[in-house]
């Protein structure tokens, strides 16, 4: 199981600017994608919303503990190639929620 090998989730949800959703992906994935693979790692997945708050962009990346988090955090962002990401997504993203979440062995409780 994924979440127990690395037992911290950074869990991201972008409110996007109505209609604004294909421009809001294709500025992340072409500008803010390559620095994430190098900074950050593999993430965990990218979704959208269906059902519930729309115009939503969740994304998930996993991290062994709070020190692992911060290091790579810092590293995005202060890579030289962020802050085009930054730049070009500002008017796209209306708000932006950061959670961090840990997994929780449930084999374990009876």
């Amino acid at each position: 199981m994924l979440s127990l090998q690395k037992p911290l989730i950074d869990h991201r949800i972008y409110t996007i600017a109505l209609r604004k959703m294909p421009e809001f992906l294709e500025v992340f994935n072409t500008l803010a994608m390559p620095v994430l693979m190098e900074t950050l790692g593999h993430p965990i997945g990218f979704y959208t919303s269906m059902v519930g708050p729309q115009n939503q962009f969740v994304h998930l990346w996993a991290y062994d503990d709070l020190a692992d988090y911060e290091r790579r955090c810092r590293a995005r962002d202060t890579h030289p190639d962020f802050s085009a990401y930054l730049k070009a997504s500002g008017h796209l993203i209306t708000a932006q929620e950061t959670r961090l979440i840990r997994a929780v062995d449930m084999h374990g409780l009876k």
